[in-house]
């Protein structure tokens, strides 16, 4: 499987950008997954549910299935966080997998900015950065500039990066 990421500070879009390039790459026929890492605890649970109530039982994992969809909860207790390769091997076979966040992983990734978070850009010390999608283009950029509200153009520079262009 293909695994391109996205990565940027909070704040810069990558959650809008990827939600925006789901249906580019699905009208494409391409098939996608996505891996999302959080900075923080957070739970897909809802305190006294059953599944929750097995969690708090000790479950190392917890399957919750449906009609409709499937979701398998999986409890680190005390474990290291699987590095992002070991939890790429965990998804179905897809195409390709968008990564938003894992700034710090080698794959390659485009970096969203915007100048009005005020933080510094990622790609002088990555890399892996292979464009930068913001809402404007700045001298200080060493690699290829995408507009930020150009999906299209975005997955079309995303699949002739991965070879997957049709």
């Amino acid at each position: 499987m293909r695994i391109f990421g996205l990565a940027g500070w909070s704040g810069s879009g990558k959650t809008t950008l990827i939600t925006a390039l789901i249906p580019e790459f699905i009208s494409r026929g391409v098939t996608v997954s996505t891996v999302k890492h959080a900075h923080h605890a957070f739970d897909i649970d809802q305190p006294g549910k059953d599944s929750w109530r097995h969690r708090q039982a000790g479950a190392r994992e917890v399957m919750v299935t449906s009609e409709h969809r499937w979701a398998l909860m999986h409890e680190l207790r005390d474990d290291p966080e699987p590095s992002l390769d070991e939890l790429v091997r965990r998804l179905s076979r897809v195409d390709l997998v968008l990564v938003e966040g894992f700034k710090r992983h080698a794959h390659p990734k485009i970096e969203v900015y915007r100048r009005a978070v005020g933080k510094p850009l990622l790609h002088p010390d990555d890399r892996f950065v292979v464009a930068i999608a913001a809402d404007e283009s700045l001298p200080e950029f060493s690699v290829p500039w995408l507009s930020l509200s150009d999906a299209s153009a975005i997955a079309d520079f995303i699949l002739r990066h991965d070879g997957l262009a049709r």
